[in-house]
Formats: C-alpha cells, sequence, structure tokens
C-alpha cells in the first residue's frame, strides 16, 4: 500500500483539538500530537474540532500541511465553559453541517488531483458524521478511493452509537487491549493502534530546577496527580494515601491539578475530612515561581492549582516529584503515564488499558484500589533508590517507542492498508487523471 506524503491527505475528526478551549482530557492531546506528526512527515493534514471562539475558523501550521478548521464556533460564543459546553446543540450542528463542507472542499478535490485520502473520526460525537460522509462518498461515486477509521478512546457514549452502521461505514479502531476488550461486548473487533507522544515530550529537565522543587517542598513524600476529576481516575485513593501518610506522622506535599467537574467538591471534601490542609492557588509560570510557592505553602498538605499548567512547568514537575499518581481503575490508555516516563517520572499506574507499562521495571502498577497500596510501595521504592533511578530511564526509553512518528509508521499507516483493502479502496499510485474531451463520433457510413 503506497502512501506517499506528496499523495495523501489525513483529515481527522475530533471534537476536542489543540485549543485551551478545545481540551478536556487525552483526547485533545491525542489528535494535537498526531496531527502536527502528520504533517511533521510530510502529509497535507485537516484537523476539524470544536474550536475557540474567538479564533479565526481556518489557520494553517506546520509550514501550511496542518490546517486546522474550527466548527461549531457560533455555539462555543455562546457557550463559553469549554468544549463540552453546549454539547448536544455542537452535535447536532456538527452532524448537519461538517460532511457536506469535508466532502466538498478537501476530500473531492484531493480526489481530482490523484491523491489517496484518509478520514479518522474520534469518540462517539463524530460517530453519525462518518456515516454521513461514507454515505455521501457513495451517492458520488467516490467511496472506493477514501478509507475511513474510526476510533475509541473511551467507552462514553458507547450507548448512543449506532454500531452497526458505524462499523458498515468504517474500520473500528481503539487504543488498547483493554478497549479492544471492552468493545468485544458490544460485538465489535476493532483493531488496536497505540497512542504516540510528541518528540517534544522526551526532554532533560533542568536539575537545577528540578532540585529546586524536591528542596522547596521540604516533604517526606513529594507528589503529583493530574487529570479530570472524575471518580474512574480515583482521586478519592490518591487523596487518601496522602492523609494515610500524614497520619503515620510523616510529611506529604501533594500537588494536583484536576477540571471543572463536579467530582471535585468531593475530593476536597475527602483532603479536609481526612486531616488534610488544602490551599487552592493559580499556578506559577516557571519552575522558579513554584518553588517559591511550595516554601509559602508549608502548611499546607495538599496544593490545588486551579488553572492551566503550562506544559514546560508539568514536565519539570515530572521529573522532580517522588511519584506522579496516574493511578486510574477505568484508563483506556493512560497518555500521562506516558509523559511522566518521557520526563524521565515515575509513574504509578493503574492495570486497565496502559499496555506500555510494567511494574518494576518502568513504572509502579497497582493491582488494587486501596490507598495503602500506594504508601507501602512508595514508601519501599524510596529504600531502593537504584531501582527507582532503574525504572525512570527504562521508563524513558519505553516512551521512545511511542514516539508518534513510529506508532504512525510502524502501525498506523499499516493498519489503514488493511483497512483500505477492507474497504475496497483503491489507492491511487500514478499521476491525477486529466479529464480529456470526449472524441467525436463518427458516423459509419453505408456503402451503396
Amino acid at each position: 500500500m503506497n502512501f506517499d506524503p506528496s499523495r495523501t491527505v489525513f483529515i481527522i475528526l475530533s471534537f476536542e483539538g489543540p485549543d485551551v478551549y478545545s481540551q478536556a482530557g487525552g483526547l485533545g492531546v491525542r489528535v494535537k500530537g498526531l496531527s502536527r506528526a502528520l504533517a511533521h512527515l510530510g502529509y497535507q493534514t485537516y484537523l476539524y474540532f470544536c474550536g475557540d471562539p474567538d479564533l479565526p475558523s481556518e489557520e494553517d501550521h506546520e509550514g501550511g500541511r496542518l490546517h486546522y478548521r474550527r466548527w461549531c464556533q457560533w455555539i462555543s460564543a455562546l457557550h463559553r465553559g469549554g468544549v463540552y459546553d453546549g454539547e448536544e446543540g455542537k452535535i447536532r450542528d456538527w452532524t448537519s453541517s461538517l460532511p457536506t463542507s469535508v466532502v466538498d472542499t478537501v476530500i473531492a478535490p484531493a480526489i481530482a488531483n490523484g491523491q489517496n485520502v484518509v478520514v479518522m473520526g474520534e469518540e462517539w460525537h463524530t460517530s453519525w458524521s462518518m456515516q454521513l460522509i461514507s454515505d455521501s462518498l457513495y451517492y458520488r461515486g467516490l467511496r472506493d478511493r477514501v478509507v475511513m477509521t474510526w476510533n475509541a478512546n473511551n467507552t462514553f457514549g458507547f450507548l448512543r452509537v449506532d454500531w452497526s452502521g458505524l462499523s458498515l461505514a468504517t474500520t473500528l479502531t481503539t487504543v488498547s487491549r483493554y478497549m479492544k476488550f471492552k468493545m468485544w461486548d458490544l460485538g465489535q473487533n476493532p483493531i488496536v493502534i497505540p497512542n504516540g507522544i510528541p518528540r517534544t515530550s522526551i526532554v532533560e529537565p533542568d536539575e537545577e530546577s528540578v532540585s529546586e522543587l524536591r528542596n522547596a517542598s521540604g516533604a517526606d513524600h513529594f507528589w503529583f496527580k493530574i487529570g479530570r476529576f472524575d471518580p474512574d481516575k480515583r482521586w478519592l485513593m490518591a487523596v487518601s494515601a496522602a492523609a494515610y501518610v500524614k497520619r503515620r506522622g510523616q510529611n506529604v506535599k501533594f500537588l494536583i491539578r484536576g477540571g471543572r467537574e463536579s467530582h471535585a467538591s468531593e475530593v476536597m471534601s475527602l483532603a479536609q475530612h481526612q486531616g488534610l490542609t488544602v490551599r487552592h492557588v493559580d499556578p506559577p509560570a516557571d519552575a522558579r515561581g513554584l518553588a517559591m510557592l511550595l516554601r509559602d505553602s508549608k502548611d499546607a498538605d495538599l496544593i490545588n492549582l486551579t488553572t492551566y499548567v503550562n506544559d514546560d512547568l508539568i514536565k519539570v514537575v515530572y521529573a522532580a516529584v517522588d511519584a506522579v499518581l496516574a493511578n486510574s481503575g477505568h484508563e483506556p490508555f493512560g497518555l500521562v503515564g506516558l509523559e511522566v516516563m518521557a520526563a524521565g517520572g515515575l509513574a504509578v499506574t493503574g492495570s486497565t488499558g496502559e499496555d506500555y507499562a510494567e511494574g518494576y521495571r518502568n513504572a509502579l502498577v497497582l493491582e488494587t484500589d486501596d490507598p495503602i497500596e500506594i504508601v507501602t510501595e512508595l514508601t519501599l521504592l524510596k529504600e531502593r533508590p537504584k531501582l527507582v533511578a532503574s525504572m525512570r530511564r527504562h521508563g524513558r526509553t519505553t516512551a521512545r517507542d511511542y514516539l508518534w512518528d513510529k506508532v504512525i509508521d510502524r502501525q498506523l499507516l499499516l493498519r489503514i492498508g488493511f483497512a483500505a483493502a477492507r474497504q475496497a479502496v483503491t489507492l491511487s499510485s500514478v499521476e491525477p487523471v486529466v479529464k480529456r474531451p470526449a472524441r467525436p463520433v463518427r458516423k459509419a457510413l453505408r456503402r451503396g
């Protein structure tokens, strides 16, 4: 199968996207990294997403190879709370207006130019629009020129998906064996293509900044947790573990960054009920500011960073803390754990979708939902500094195997080749077909 970057166009459909307004979880991180990596590899890439209402509806990046198409902006302007604010209205607008636009402005011109087209839908919000795009292509006689896949990043919205129609229109994919098993329960058998991380994730954080943060924490246990305030992320388990440390007479400094979800109130209530002193504060811009914040928060056990934390600071925090608690009970893939490894940190994961995590080799993999397991394991690791150093090194090696360019080359393109064969798609490997005027029909002369 020929996927020459100069002759292949990728189209990604996703509610979440690269704008701060558009990011609510791992999906936004996924499509941001995937689209940029495809563009870096030379593919013309279109990313359709529910974007910031105050940014241009169309925007080009990566030397003109990455094209942002912000959708539903007129609704977003009325719902400033983020990508899922006004969700039902956005779904209706997306489904009714996007399919025709994509076919008319991107797919049909690309086919006319002799290019291969790959359309990738993400999550349940795009399931109806993917079917409509497929139908439209059939009506126009173009369906055999377009590869279509639909990817499940989570189980959200599964009850609203028309699985028979979607599996007929596309080839189903997902991000881990755990998710594959979940979809088996629905009678579906998706292809597993793991998430990746951008090459910029592999960093060597400034050692001086790392040391400054560790010293400023002044704690026996220095932890960090980031993610949506969702029960699946086991925030209550993490908070209970911190409280257990404090009850044992040790100091704990627990940095957290959640979202706007209602579960936050339950998390904070439990923290205070179990005797943790909580401080809510806007995050500083850099490591030096965070070190000052830590020194000014000597009496706080749990520091809740209430607004956006920039990527550069997060990477330093990953490297500086004793552990990053990515201890989800239901984790379709677990990008945070992989990002922690890339920054040289120690990830504490659950044991569901984190296929990349190997206990005591590159991560600490929890087997239960008991907070004592967190405390016991991390206390024992403090007595084994050589093992911790080895786990951090192996974690970085693992992260390099999941760089997006490697995932695309070694897995995504190969799986798309299978999808093309399954969908009887004819991939172009020749120059565009130029339509010539029809030859005049010569009438046969009867001989008398």
